[in-house]
Parts: C-alpha cells; sequence; structure tokens
C-alpha cells in the first residue's frame, strides 16, 4: 500500500488505493463506458439475422478485422460457403451488454459469430477461437503438416496473450487515458516495442509471421502490428504512435505489413463494421464493397 505521505508523487496527486475497490468512480478516457466490474445484459436486443449461415456482429476494431479479413480471404480462395452477413455491435453505445450479443458472447466483447449450418446453431466468441474454427471448417489457411500446423498456432496464441499490452496498455495510456501517465507509458512503450523486435525477428527469417505459407496467424497479427507500422493506430491531434515507437526501424515487420495491406481481401474486411467515410457499415453481400468503392472513385 503507498504511503499517504508518499501520495504527492501519485497520479492524480494525493491518491491512495482504498483499502476494498469500489465501483464508484468512473474510468475516464475515451472508452470509459465499455467498461463494468460486473457481466450480463444490460438490457433487451434481439440480434438480427440475415441471409447468410455466419453471422457475424463485431465492429471493425483490430479484433474484428481479424475475422472479417479471415471471411473475405475464405471467399476469395473460393469458398462459397463462407458468405457472412456482418451486422455492427456499437461498443460505444453498449450494444455488445444487449441480452441477445450476452446470450452469443457472455464476455460482452466483439467479435461474435454464428454458424447457423449446424443443428443446432454454433456460437463462437474470442477472435482467435472463430479463426481457429474457420480455418477448421474450410480447410484453409491452417496448415495440416504438423509442424507447420504448431508453429501457427504459436503465432496465433502469441497475438491473443500480447496485444491487449498493446492495445489496453500502451494504446489506452498513450491515446486514450484522460491524462498522461509517464510511468504507464513508458512501461507498456517498452512491452510494445520488445513484442515488435520478437516479430522482426521471426520475420527477418521467413516470408510470413509462422512461415512461408499465408495462414490464420497472420490474419490476427496484422491488424494490430501491422496498423501500428504503418501508421494507421493511435494516431491523432497531438500523438502518433508509429513515431513514438520509431515503428520504422522495424524493418521485416514493415516489409511484411506492407505486403499483407495490398491483398484485395485484406483491403475489403479492414473496412466492415466501420462507420467512418468509406467504409461499410454492414456488410451483406459482396457487392456492397462496389458501392463503397465507387463512391470513393477507387477500387476497394
Amino acid at each position: 500500500m503507498t504511503d499517504a505521505a508518499d501520495s504527492a508523487n501519485n497520479q492524480p496527486p494525493g491518491y491512495v488505493p482504498p483499502s476494498v475497490w469500489t465501483w464508484d468512480q468512473p474510468s475516464g478516457g475515451t472508452w470509459a463506458s465499455i467498461n463494468r466490474p460486473i457481466s450480463g445484459a444490460t438490457h433487451e436486443a434481439a440480434l438480427p439475422v440475415g441471409d447468410h449461415p455466419l453471422q457475424l456482429y463485431s465492429m471493425g476494431t483490430p479484433n474484428g478485422q481479424k475475422v472479417t479479413i479471415m471471411l473475405e480471404e475464405l471467399l476469395a480462395a473460393g469458398h462459397a460457403g463462407a458468405e457472412y452477413d456482418a451486422w455492427l455491435i456499437d461498443i460505444g453505445k453498449g450494444d455488445q451488454f444487449g441480452s441477445g450479443f450476452v446470450g452469443v458472447n457472455p464476455n460482452s466483447k466483439i467479435p461474435a459469430l454464428m454458424d447457423h449450418s449446424t443443428t443446432p446453431p454454433t456460437r463462437l466468441f474470442e477472435s482467435g477461437s472463430i479463426l481457429f474454427y474457420l480455418a477448421e471448417k474450410f480447410g484453409a489457411f491452417l496448415p495440416t503438416d504438423h509442424h507447420k500446423r504448431a508453429e501457427t498456432m504459436n503465432w496465433l496464441m502469441w497475438q491473443m496473450g500480447s496485444a491487449p499490452f498493446v492495445g489496453g496498455g500502451f494504446g489506452h495510456f498513450y491515446a486514450y487515458a484522460p491524462f498522461k501517465i509517464e510511468y504507464a507509458i513508458n512501461r507498456y512503450a517498452m512491452e510494445a516495442k520488445r513484442q515488435l523486435h520478437v516479430l522482426d525477428t521471426q520475420l527477418a527469417r521467413h516470408q510470413f509471421v509462422a512461415g512461408d505459407d499465408y495462414t490464420i496467424a497472420d490474419m490476427a497479427i496484422w491488424p494490430w502490428y501491422g496498423a501500428l507500422v504503418l501508421g494507421d493506430a493511435y494516431r491523432g491531434d497531438g500523438y502518433d504512435a508509429q513515431q513514438f515507437l520509431g515503428a520504422g526501424e522495424y524493418e521485416n515487420v514493415q516489409r511484411w505489413a506492407e505486403q499483407i495491406a495490398a491483398r484485395e481481401p485484406v483491403k475489403r474486411g479492414r473496412i466492415v463494421n466501420r462507420t467512418a467515410e468509406g467504409k461499410l457499415r454492414e456488410r451483406h453481400a459482396a457487392s456492397d464493397f462496389d458501392r463503397i468503392g465507387a463512391a470513393a472513385g477507387e477500387r476497394v
């Protein structure tokens, strides 16, 4: 416990942790409304269901992009059964706490997927679980060779365990916290750079993260780390994570990130369930991208 005499050095000055934490103080910051210390639904809200067997409920955050990229890659590879409806779950408005969504994912986090091609329908949550399920279902982007498959799963699990330090750690304190805390930013910047170095070292030896094959490991890692080195993450008025972390020094990650970004299914998948101009709020057919591309005056 911090001694009261030292509390002037705390952030905010004078703060001393109580003996027992209680939920009577707002967490503050950009995403404060998505945090609560209890689980479960806050309101009744049924989920919509479209025409396709695969129904995705998500938002175009890095975790959401993993799944839409995978689905678009499957369709591009000729797996017609991967057609899907993607419904926006606006986490800023609390859609993830609706009863229907909680029924699919009791953890109230995007993405969540329902596969209506099975009897009864199969519910899926956690992005890594969804990627693995789809890879097995369609026999794609997950090697069958024992060692290659194990390596792919190693890196998929690496991403699942590492990215919270980049997002909830570095990204939160660097970009979203209500005030800047030097200790927190330094701690998580160090870890973010360590992770980038891990990835850079691996990519110095291989074309893709898990070896010579493009796999679900790349699809999981790219929306987080690829976006970071390309300058598409934690960048705004007064902050630029790409510059702050010296992302340009990770040349192998940069090469890989640009290679993945150039893939047409990735271009499509990364704009689904996003509300900004030129993005796709919902996706129900491949032709939805044609309308976005025409409006933007360029190929998506």
